[in-house]
């Protein structure tokens, strides 16, 4: 295949669609574990943010509204706001960890966050690129 611009379009629309749908799948089991497993959410809550004390209810909100986000994410729907919040809290995620960095070989799968961060950055750089199987376009 030839480098010309349409082969360039046509091949960023597919590396973004598949960062798009990579991005989803962790993003939605991490969601699904608040409803599958509320009491881990909670120990998140108090482990990494600090947050102790937060309510069985209050994690299966916080669930439903992610699920929301993820599922419009998914969709392109909205991709400044969805694209914007998966970016940043995915960030916050991502920072809150930071003391498991210092012991790197005994939490290594922290280090998975970085890049997912990178690419959740470029989504929301390259969210007018990102056309394929969008809603709405």
């Amino acid at each position: 295949m030839k480098n010309t611009l349409t082969d360039i379009q046509h091949r960023l629309t597919w590396s973004l669609f598949s960062l798009r749908v990579t991005v989803f799948i962790v993003m939605f089991v991490w969601t699904l574990d608040k409803f599958v497993n509320p009491a881990h959410g909670m120990a998140i809550f108090e482990k990494f943010y600090g947050i102790g004390g937060v309510p069985e209810t209050a994690v299966y909100i916080l669930g439903t509204l992610q699920l929301a986000l993820v599922l419009a994410f998914l969709g392109g729907i909205a991709k400044r706001y969805t694209y914007g919040l998966v970016f940043l809290l995915h960030g916050g995620s991502t920072l809150s960890s930071f003391p498991q960095y210092a012991d790197a070989f005994n939490h290594l799968l922290f280090f998975a966050a970085w890049p997912m961060w990178g690419a959740c950055f470029a989504l929301f750089l390259l969210r007018s690129a990102d056309t394929r199987f969008v809603i709405g376009k």
